[in-house]
């Protein structure tokens, strides 16, 4: 999962992930000095940084490394650049500073309530984004260096210099005869002079004579979004046709984007920007902004993400009116890159254990999985992700998915929008990554299929519910040599190995790109999630073991270095339930408290069931019908 691009810096390659180039970041403003850690190297590489304030009327600020950091422009007016310095006050290595931005433009705004923002940030690369900044010349036909190295998808131009002119864009979807207006609503016009009717290439863009693009002797800025349809590509710049439909149309990007701007061209329309760190879940409501508006954000159910793109899910005129054109750029999601690390993408924290204000559940890391209950009584286990969004699910019960609005992932650093501390209240928190863990939702078709996720590597266990009515958490696992067997998450019956011959679920073992379903799991018009885990070096280990019986000591070896962290344990021979262990609560030379993902109580106490080993884990203990019976076979998923 990795692409090669020319640096342009002696024709060398370098490897380019998506979460290298490009950041959603949210945070709150405080009123003083604060260092937004992103991950983006603005100092060495440069880019542009788009910031609003979520929850307030502000304008829409653009501050690139070209221009300055000192130097605003905003989206959603025709203002020439001001200067601004308690904005952005450096560009880093890893992200960028903030001052005091004590006029309250939205940068580091503090209010008397917590106000968050959001930062999009695009770094400059080859195929993916580039800023030129030139001054104009007034003469029709005027070319433009850039180095994109790939023809533009999109360009938007402001002129820097002149408060009378519209933030002029063209795209590839509507060509050089047209353009668009970013801060206005207006359809695609029809006019020669922004772009000389000219395309642009893999080197230069043209400008007419317009003075939204090229009057003489005014500065312009132009941003550069590429169009990159390989496989391993970042961004794709497109269009589609709306059919007024809750179930809209399907578009196909080969990815799971995690930003997405859309544009009407027909006719009238707003530039909506959704992403999946404010929220752009599968069946409901995300956050929507508007580029040409100061508006806050509104609750809207627009777009669902897919394992190879995105549906339209709405018959908003915005984003799917029947019969009307709309342009997009999108953005894969990330990361791309294989972790090596398991306390990138596993953690486990007890409800405001790791402060008192929202997120109540400290991560680390931007939550894709959460999956909380009670340690010290009887409750039924929640579960929720990012891409369903507020919708709860219980490990213990068959019951559709019901909504809570609290059940919020848009933080940086865990998910749940609640204060207080509760101890007796823990959550197991996962972030996807390739090779690691992933989360597909689909709706059913009745009939024999396949279904695409990123995982990037084959599955080797998969857990999947039904959303939309009751029924049974079914687990496919690869424990035998025949391949995957299967179980239930809710209950404590044996594994079922039946190959892939007969009814067994999945119709062939699963790939690295899509797994089979029968009709089963697949019910017509059903919607389903699964979650999926692989093993992943020195991070996790999906695998299985044979019991040696009491008293004697079972050495499971993952190939960590640091021993394991959380352990998921199942009986598949035979009766029995789904143990979890993780190191926050025990995993010690003594007892060690457990918890049962199939049933609704208190964690257990008394038993010495495993001790640490620094490759994996140690099972001892066979009294609690057992995790270590003689001859008989178990899974297991353990995390360093």
């Amino acid at each position: 999962m990795l692409t090669n691009k020319l640096t342009g810096a002696g024709g060398a390659a370098e490897k380019t992930y998506v979460e290298d180039v490009f950041s959603t970041y949210l945070y709150t403003g405080n009123g003083a000095a604060q260092t937004i850690n992103n991950g983006i190297d603005l100092a060495g590489k440069g880019g542009l940084v788009w910031t609003k304030l979520r929850g307030n009327g502000s304008n829409q600020l653009f501050v690139d490394t070209i221009r300055g950091n000192t130097n605003l422009l905003f989206s959603d007016k025709t203002d020439a650049q001001i200067s601004y310095n308690a904005g952005i006050t450096s560009f880093l290595s890893d992200g960028y500073t903030l001052g005091t931005d004590n006029d309250g433009y939205g940068f580091n705004y503090s209010a008397a309530s917590p106000t968050t923002t959001v930062s999009w940030t695009f770094r400059k690369a080859p195929k993916f984004f580039d800023v030129v900044t030139y001054t104009g010349t007034g003469v029709a036909g005027r070319t433009v260096a850039h180095s994109l190295g790939s023809v533009p998808g999109m360009i938007i131009i402001k002129s820097s210099s002149n408060a009378a002119t519209n933030w002029v864009v063209y795209h590839r979807s509507i060509g050089a005869t047209k353009w668009l207006a970013l801060n206005l609503t207006n359809a695609a016009g029809t006019s020669v002079a922004p772009f000389n009717n000219t395309e642009p290439t893999s080197t230069n863009f043209t400008v007419g004579n317009s003075g939204w693009s090229n009057a003489n002797g005014y500065s312009y800025v132009a941003y550069l979004f590429a169009h990159d349809t390989d496989t391993d590509g970042l961004i794709q710049c497109g269009s589609y046709t709306g059919n007024g439909s809750t179930s809209g149309p399907v578009v196909t990007l080969g990815w799971e984007p995690q930003y997405l701007m859309i544009k009407r061209t027909d006719t009238i329309g707003s530039w909506t920007l959704l992403d999946n760190m404010r929220g752009m879940p599968v069946g409901s409501n995300g956050r929507d902004l508007y580029a040409n508006y100061s508006d806050a954000e509104y609750n809207s159910l627009a777009v669902s993400p897919t394992s190879t793109g995105f549906q339209l899910a709405t018959t908003i005129s915005e984003v799917n009116a029947s019969g009307g054109t709309y342009i997009y750029m999108a953005i894969r999601r990330g990361p791309m890159k294989t972790p090596t690390d398991g306390t990138k993408v596993y953690n486990t924290q007890t409800f405001g254990g790791g402060g008192t204000a929202p997120p109540a559940f400290i991560a680390g890391f931007p939550v894709d999985l959460g999956f909380y209950k009670t340690t010290n009584a009887s409750s039924n286990w929640v579960t929720t992700d990012r891409l369903r969004g507020t919708g709860e699910l219980n490990f213990n019960l068959t019951s559709a998915e019901s909504a809570n609005s609290v059940q919020t992932f848009d933080y940086q650093n865990g998910y749940y929008n609640a204060t207080g501390t509760y101890s007796q209240y823990r959550s197991w928190m996962f972030r996807r990554a390739p090779g690691f863990f992933d989360v597909v939702c689909y709706t059913g078709t009745g009939a024999a299929r396949t279904v695409n996720h990123n995982l990037g590597v084959a599955p080797e266990l998969m857990i999947t519910k039904k959303r939309s009515a009751t029924g049974t958490w079914i687990v496919n696992a690869n424990i035998t040599p025949s391949g995957f067997s299967y179980g239930q998450l809710n209950g404590t019956t044996a594994f079922t190995d039946i190959g892939y011959a007969t009814y067994s679920f999945l119709t062939a073992p699963p790939t690295s790109t899509y797994w089979g379903l029968e009709a089963v799991l697949n019910d017509s018009g059903s919607t389903y999630v699964t979650y999926l885990f692989a093993s992943c070096p020195g991070v996790s280990k999906v695998g299985s073991y044979t019991g040696t019986g009491a008293n004697t000591t079972n050495q499971i070896n993952c190939g960590f270095t640091n021993g394991a962290r959380f352990v998921m344990i199942k009986k598949t021979s035979g009766t029995g339930d789904w143990f979890v262990f993780d190191t926050a609560r025990g995993i010690t030379s003594g007892t060690d408290p457990f918890l049962k993902l199939n049933a609704t109580t208190a964690q257990t106490t008394i038993f010495d069931c495993i001790t640490p080993y620094s490759a994996g884990f140690n099972v001892n203990d066979s009294s609690d019908a057992g995790i270590n019976t003689s001859g008989a076979t178990y899974i297991y998923l353990a995390i360093a």
